[in-house]
This record gives structure tokens, C-alpha cells and sequence, in this order.
């Protein structure tokens, strides 16, 4: 929707509606692939902890359909594992993975945000990897959720450049979350137009909403909060808006003591949320929590911004420039060693449909190539400073030796020389293959 579109700047519906303060609460929920499995041989209570926060959602909200409303991020690597029949049964007994899954399709309560299936930072890995990314992770989310359209995007650890901008249109998706501390308006704003309203940024020839996030609130989300607090504090940093704010917090969902505790007096859910539902009931509050979509059906998008490169802030940094993904020269050799490999296999990819190479074994063996390449761009491999990068190499190892199999495969076809213009056609440097 366009900037202006949906929403009359003046109309007595909408002055009313600046008394209400619209929320949209957003969890991210992200485990790498084989991880919890390890846990649960190494550190069982720890992927009890993880295993029951997420449990712990549709069970804290069931009998709030009429006012609870959540905005979920699930990594493909996490619904990978929670779908699996081998990992259902062995965690039978602590949580029930096909309930839940079944649970989050309820509709009423849970919007389901698209990201990219190995969670990786889509900015940092090679621009030809990132609408894989997600058509891995749609692909798996319409088969788990029974439905086809996501219309919210999120940007694994909130890493958004405005490259990203044409991927997501091509998918489909509606908006994008961003932080804002990246926005630079690029017509006149005040601070609280650019926190809590949705804007539009373009590139490439294409558009899409960007939903800024408050990182402030969503700092006081992750670490612990009462209802009362919450409610001032909103209130508080949105009585100068002259139109019906949009109030974003995001954070993880399964880390830190607040999502993790086990006990409903010292949890998220219960000490907070559903005290603010309960609130809500009442009429005690301002605060509506909402989707964003049906936010943006009633009032739209305004104003044009620029969106600077960066991620969310972490225990770490702040996460301008990636430096938590980026610090050291070890993680910037594996990052570079990562687009040298995605630039060889995509070269690979090209010349074997230029010749028409179509045979059963090849595509397998690429495949086997292709999500060990995308695997070892997991955003976890460097967030950890240097403790997982050579899990980047491991993955890139493993793939070149298929990539090798690639070559020797066909190597032994026989086929006539492709012609073009009465000349044989040169390999591109893509099946240089033994060099990775």
C-alpha cells in the first residue's frame, strides 16, 4: 500500500483511534540444525528449558483468542526438527512437537512471519543464495502451516540491507521488520513518526513496508517486565503522535530466564502478557495488540525512508555493521571463503543447464552440494565469534567433495560437442571444479 493509502489524515474515525496504542508482539525462535538434539544428549535441561518455552505459548494463551496477538518467526532448520517423527518420539514425555506445531496454526492468536530456512544474515551471504534462502523456508512452512501466503518478512537477527527489497516482492511477501535505529526518512519526521508508523522504502524498482521495531522497548521485552511498565512506558513515548501508533517489540523467544522460566510467576507470559490481555479485557488500557497486517489495512504506510544495512542489537554489539558476525579476520576468511563457493557452484549450476546436463545423478550431487552451502551460512556459525566458524568449513569441505563427484560425473557422459554458431561451446570457469 502506498504512502498515505488506507488511512484520511484528519478523519473523526481515525482521531479517535489516537487514543489507542496498536502493539504487535513478535518472537523469533531459531535452533541450529542438529542442535537441540545435542542438547538433549549433553544438557537435557537446557533443551527441556527451550522445548517448553515455545509449549509454553499456545498453552498460556488458549482462552485469549479475542485479544492476544503474536507475531512468530520459526527458523526451517527449527521446523525441520520439530516435525520429524525420529525427534517427536524421543522427546515424548516433555514436549509434544506435533501438538504445538498444530497449536501455531491457529490463526486467531499466531501470525507466522517468512525468514530463511538455515537462519542465516541474508546481508552478509552472496546476494545469488539469499531467494533460496527462503524458498527453502516457504517451502516447509506451507506444508507445516497449510497455507500458501505469508505477508510479514523477517530478516534472520533483524539483518536487513535494502538489496533484499526485490527478493522479497518476488516472493510475495508485504512488509518487512526492520530496527530503528537504520531508518533515515528522506522527507521530514519526528522521532516518534519514524518508531511507530510503517513507511515505505523502495530499490530496484520495487517497494515494500518496512515495520520499524522499538529496541529499547524490546530490550525491556526480553529482560523482564510488568504489565503497568509496559503500558506507561507505550504510553509515555507515544502521546505526541498525531496518528494511530504502531508499537513493535521483537526479541527472541526462547532465550534468557524471562521465556525460559519454568514457573508462571516469574515468566513473560504470565507475569506480563497475560496481565495485559486481562487489562485489555477490562478496558483498563490504551494499548490494542494487533497484527501488523490488519494494522496496515486500516491505516496503511506513510513517508518514504532509507533503510541503512545493519542487524538487531545483541548481548554484544549493537549491531551496527555486522561487527558481531564480522570482528575478526578469522570470521571475515570464512565469509569470504563462502561467496568464492557460492561464485564456483552457481557457475557449476550454469554450465550444466547450458549443456543441457540433465541427468538424475548430477542434480542429486548438487543438491548435496547446495544445502551444505547454504547450512554452513547459518548466521550462528559466526555469531559466536570464532567458537563455530569451523563448522562453515566442515559444511564447505563436504560440499566440494560432492562438487568434485559433480565433475567426474560428467566427465564420463558421452555427448556430442554443444554447438553455437557452428562452435563448440568453452566451459565456463564455473567447471574448474577441482579448485573449490
Amino acid at each position: 500500500m502506498r504512502a498515505g493509502a488506507g488511512a484520511g489524515g484528519d478523519s473523526p474515525d481515525e482521531r479517535l483511534l489516537m487514543r489507542k496504542i496498536f502493539h504487535a508482539l513478535t518472537l523469533n525462535f531459531h535452533q541450529p540444525a542438529g542442535n537441540l538434539e545435542h542438547l538433549l544428549a549433553t544438557n537435557e535441561w537446557e533443551a527441556k528449558e527451550i522445548l517448553w518455552a515455545m509449549d509454553r505459548m499456545p498453552r498460556a494463551l488458549w482462552g485469549y483468542e479475542d485479544v492476544a496477538r503474536v507475531h512468530l518467526s520459526l527458523s526451517g532448520t527449527l521446523l525441520e526438527t520439530l516435525s520429524n517423527p525420529a525427534f517427536q518420539e524421543r522427546v515424548f514425555g516433555i514436549a509434544k512437537c506435533g501438538d504445538l506445531l498444530w497449536h501455531l496454526q491457529n490463526e486467531k492468536i499466531f501470525k507466522i512471519l517468512g525468514t530463511g530456512f538455515y537462519h542465516p544474515v541474508l546481508a552478509l551471504i552472496p546476494a545469488e543464495d539469499r531467494e533460496e534462502q527462503i524458498k527453502r523456508w516457504l517451502g516447509i512452512a506451507r506444508h507445516i502451516f497449510w497455507r500458501k501466503d505469508f505477508q510479514g518478512f523477517w530478516p534472520p537477527e533483524m539483518g536487513f540491507c535494502m538489496e533484499l527489497i526485490p527478493v522479497l516482492k518476488k516472493l510475495g511477501f508485504r512488509y518487512v521488520m526492520v530496527d530503528c535505529n537504520y531508518i533515515e526518512p528522506l522527507e521530514p519526521m519526528r522521532w516518534e513518526e519514524i518508531r511507530y508508523r510503517p513507511h515505505i522504502a523502495s530499490y530496484g524498482g520495487e517497494e515494500i513496508i518496512v515495520v520499524p521495531r522499538d529496541r529499547e522497548l524490546s530490550d525491556a521485552q526480553l529482560s523482564g517486565m510488568d504489565a503497568g511498565w509496559f503500558m506507561n512506558e507505550m504510553w509515555e513515548r507515544t502521546k505526541h503522535c498525531n496518528f494511530p501508533p504502531l508499537v513493535l517489540t521483537a526479541t527472541d523467544g526462547d532465550n534468557g530466564g524471562w521465556f525460559r522460566n519454568v514457573s508462571e510467576q516469574g515468566n513473560f507470559w504470565h507475569v506480563c502478557y497475560r496481565e495485559l490481555l486481562d487489562r485489555v479485557r477490562r478496558g483498563e488500557t490504551d494499548i490494542v495488540p494487533t497484527f501488523i497486517d490488519d494494522y496496515l489495512d486500516q491505516f496503511g504506510a506513510h513517508g518514504e525512508v532509507k533503510v541503512r544495512a545493519g542487524a538487531w542489537n545483541t548481548g554484544w554489539h549493537h549491531g551496527a555493521g555486522f561487527l558481531q558476525w564480522t570482528g575478526s579476520q578469522t570470521q571475515k576468511d570464512a565469509l569470504s571463503r563462502l561467496h568464492e563457493f557460492s561464485r564456483t557452484l552457481h557457475g557449476t549450476e550454469a554450465v550444466v543447464k547450458e549443456l543441457k546436463l540433465d541427468a538424475p545423478e548430477i542434480a542429486g550431487q548438487l543438491e548435496q552440494v547446495r544445502w551444505r552451502l547454504m547450512r554452513a551460512e547459518t548466521s550462528c556459525n559466526l555469531y559466536w565469534g570464532e567458537a563455530w566458524v569451523h563448522r562453515i568449513h566442515a559444511d564447505l569441505d563436504e560440499a566440494q567433495e560432492y562438487l568434485n563427484q559433480v565433475a567426474m560425473t560428467v566427465a564420463k557422459l558421452p555427448r556430442p560437442s554443444p554447438l553455437r554458431d557452428n562452435r563448440p561451446v568453452e566451459p565456463s570457469a564455473g567447471m574448474e571444479l577441482e579448485r573449490g
